[in-house]
């Protein structure tokens, strides 16, 4: 972990509004790989007026990368913060506070020192909190959509509109994933095929569906360990996707990435009402029967699952892709739950 004495007092400064003059400190790991580690940083500060003080602290540290289709967006968290993207948030849908950020340079990059939100997130979530995220997603989609803040048009590293059609259009284009949901080696029984195939021999008609509806700030990685429900608050961590994208295309990783499989038709159901719900709060939705989240999980997510199959070794292994697939296809005719608040 790259972390100075001088920049965690500098830091502290910000935390605690005034100086400090001692610090004690320990770090946990909570996450990380090879391009970028989290570490929550903790301990006590003696401050000026003489307190002795606890602290909680998340330091993220994020080094350069490239994502397909995508490269600045291993910088673009630190850009975001860099803005006045935080005013566009409420008190209860927001991001964790900033209290420093240092860009190294761009071969080493950069950190973050944020809020420690202490909240539920995971498979921890419960249905309730799904659809409290929903409702609240929607919320932020529809005041900005309607407000148009003059902040929206000077960030310049977001992720395009089109980022969900051509990473597509990628995974189409590998023989490994095309050719086998094609062949007599498929695994999968013919209905879960059929479904994919489905999409790829509709998929203009279906992005021409897409390409109507608004056009709205997607987070883009909106799943269950990026959310943090707390106090009947919504907080999102992991921006470094985000970027211009279409109604409801953040539902996609709600309902489908990595979730509870055994509760994922019921997320479907009471998560896109309570999406269009807090749209139409603030602007004019489309129809919800004119959603297209079950068309944009299988964009998503399809070739994504086969992939993960296919590179599965053990049977067990390969078999919650299978499920999932199984459960996704049980998604397109659920009638969906519609909860007036």
């Amino acid at each position: 972990m790259n972390m100075t004495m001088e920049t965690l007092y500098q830091v502290l400064k910000q935390y605690f509004k005034q100086d400090v003059i001692t610090v004690e400190y320990d770090t946990i790991t909570l996450h990380g790989g090879t391009v970028g580690n989290v570490s929550l940083v903790t301990g006590t500060a003696e401050t000026a007026d003489g307190q002795n003080l606890p602290y909680q602290i998340v330091l993220k540290i994020q080094s350069k990368w490239e994502r397909y289709n995508d490269p600045d967006s291993w910088r673009r968290e630190y850009d975001l913060y860099m803005s006045d993207l935080g005013t566009t948030f409420s008190d209860t849908f927001r991001w964790p506070v900033c209290y420093y950020a240092e860009m190294n340079d761009e071969e080493t990059g950069y950190q973050l020192w944020l809020e420690y939100i202490d909240g539920v997130t995971g498979l921890e979530l419960s249905d309730d909190m799904y659809e409290q995220a929903a409702l609240e997603l929607g919320r932020y989609h529809g005041k900005l959509y309607a407000e148009q803040p003059a902040v929206l048009q000077n960030l310049t590293n977001l992720s395009h509109v089109d980022l969900m059609k051509n990473t597509y259009l990628y995974y189409r284009s590998w023989p490994l994933v095309y050719d086998y949901i094609r062949s007599e080696n498929c695994d999968f029984p013919p209905h879960v095929r059929q479904m994919l195939i489905d999409i790829d021999e509709n998929s203009d008609n279906i992005f021409a569906r897409i390409e109507q509806l608004p056009v709205v700030l997607n987070h883009r990685d909106f799943w269950v360990t990026n959310i943090f429900y707390a106090d009947g608050k919504i907080a999102l961590i992991d921006w470094d996707t985000s970027g211009w994208g279409y109604l409801g295309e953040d539902l996609a990783s709600l309902i489908a990435d990595e979730t509870d499989i055994d509760h994922m038709v019921e997320y479907y159901q009471r998560c896109i009402p309570a999406y269009y719900q807090g749209f139409a709060e603030y602007a004019d939705a489309p129809p919800l029967a004119d959603h297209c989240v079950y068309e944009m999980i299988l964009i998503v997510f399809g070739y994504r699952l086969i992939e993960g199959y296919l590179h599965a070794e053990a049977v067990e292994a390969k078999e919650p892709y299978a499920r999932i697939l199984q459960k996704i296809y049980a998604l397109k005719d659920s009638p969906l739950q519609i909860n007036v608040r």
